[in-house]
């Protein structure tokens, strides 16, 4: 039988006013109604809208006809917004524009929040800057955990001598561009994955309406900052955990994200936030939801999805670039970032702790922290540093936008820079540009007490978007 689907367009023509309430509605409709037919399911939210004093008992749409009263909002005490900000520990000040320090300030201001720090790559976002960690009670910010949801680093290290990468450069660089695809490009077949049979995509209708862009784009990067890298791995710690000699190795680092789903999750859930909340101007990105309401369960399991997704993408691209290369990896690191953990942290139960384009840096544990095309990464174990809310930097972060790269940088200018380090750029433009970034050696230093360094990554051969 033909699944009956309710656009958000026809719901709002029927007078549907707000994205709680059409979200409502769909839920709804896809779990009780689905024998109906659309004429039948047209005319019984229609008479809702009309009636709504008739159904506020019923046992399916009481809650529906709650969304529906424009004073549906959270408690008028949870949205007093502090007068100053908590305080909170800011790394790297001198290297971080103010704009990004007054958008931590306004996050530290919410009525929610209860922790905060600020990370030496931090540089302006939406809602929460990037390098923002902001701890909250009970409640997850969209924008808070960022559009590029569950975006994460995963390198693979193998037993090759990183002689290769001169002698087998024309091969390498051909298994790039043959198994690696960026943007809006994707493979023929996609490969099939656990993740696109999660149950997530056939109970949430939202969901539900990308399952195909999932399906898609499975197993790819995306623009901008994603890459795919081959270079020499130094490991500098003789007491790694994997117990392996100090020197060179051949490695390979990814960097993608949750692609175009993690994107649409992250607008959907915001402006259902935004109906919900109702916060005064200026606060408004940084809208939330609760985690014991539905709408706040529902983005919950939309986000560790698209966080899942982002973890498949990774799987996918280590695995084809393994099989070409015929060698399968001896070790693989990973982390990620732009996400919420519900987390225990000194005397507060069941923090909810945002990390955007920031990373988990507890004590022990391992993390991937890139700079530029052209600069080193670093392979870091945490330190567990309470007043970073153990976290750290994600990358270098940017100090030139886009726009700016665009305007003010060569390709000639670039390719002579890349020349210099020794590195092959594969597709890439002037706006990812090494100088863009922030110089990643003062931003380990300005987190030497949040990480310690393990190993170091020079990159050699770097796959970008074109």
């Amino acid at each position: 039988m033909k699944k009956l689907r309710i656009s958000g367009k026809e719901l709002r023509r029927l007078g549907f006013p707000n994205e709680v309430s059409i979200s409502l509605a769909k839920t709804i409709i896809s779990k009780y109604y689905q024998k109906s037919t659309k004429k039948e399911v047209l005319y019984l939210l229609a008479d809702i809208i009309q009636n709504q004093d008739s159904y506020k008992k019923h046992e399916h749409f009481s809650r529906l006809v709650k969304a529906l009263n424009p004073k549906y909002t959270q408690q008028t005490q949870e949205l007093h917004i502090r007068p100053t900000p908590l305080p909170y520990k800011i790394y790297g000040k001198p290297e971080i524009e103010e704009s990004s320090i007054k958008q931590m300030d306004t996050a530290m201001r919410l009525p929610i929040t209860v922790k905060g720090a600020l990370m030496a790559d931090a540089h302006l976002g939406y809602g929460l800057p990037i390098g923002g960690v902001l701890a909250t009670k009970n409640a997850v910010i969209p924008y808070g955990v960022g559009m590029d949801i569950g975006c994460r680093m995963c390198m693979s290290i193998y037993d090759i001598s990183i002689d290769i990468i001169e002698k087998d450069k024309a091969r390498l660089k051909q298994i790039l561009v043959d198994e690696t695809r960026f943007g809006t490009d994707g493979f023929n077949i996609p490969m099939d994955h656990s993740v696109l049979e999660r149950q997530e995509f056939r109970e949430i209708p939202f969901l539900n309406s990308l399952h195909s862009k999932a399906y898609k784009q499975i197993g790819t990067s995306g623009h901008g900052n994603h890459f795919v890298d081959i270079g020499e791995l130094e490991i500098t710690d003789s007491n790694n955990e994997w117990k392996l000699p100090v020197g060179k190795y051949f490695a390979m680092l990814s960097h993608s994200g949750s692609r175009g789903m993690g994107a649409e999750i992250a607008r959907h859930y915001t402006r259902i936030a935004k109906d919900i909340c109702q916060l005064p101007k200026g606060f408004t990105e940084l809208s939330w939801l609760n985690l014991d309401t539905e709408e706040g369960q529902e983005y919950w399991l939309a986000m560790n999805l698209a966080g899942d997704y982002s973890a498949a993408n990774h799987e996918q691209i280590h695995y084809r670039f393994s099989k070409a290369l015929a060698e399968k990896p001896i070790i693989k690191v990973e982390n990620h970032h732009n996400f919420a953990w519900k987390e225990k942290f000194e005397d507060e139960a069941n923090l909810i702790v945002h990390r955007k384009g920031a990373t988990p840096a507890s004590l022990g544990v391992l993390g991937i922290i890139p700079g530029s095309m052209a600069s080193p990464a670093y392979i870091v174990c945490g330190k567990g540093n309470p007043e970073s809310i153990n976290s750290a930097a994600h990358g270098a972060g940017r100090v030139l936008s886009r726009k700016a790269a665009k305007q003010s940088i060569s390709k000639k200018e670039m390719q002579q820079h890349l020349s210099k380090e020794k590195v092959t750029l594969i597709g890439g433009n002037t706006d990812e540009a090494p100088w863009v970034y922030k110089d990643i050696e003062k931003v380990m230093h300005y987190q030497k007490d949040l990480v310690e360094i393990v190993a170091r990554f020079t990159p050699r051969i770097v796959r970008m978007a074109k």
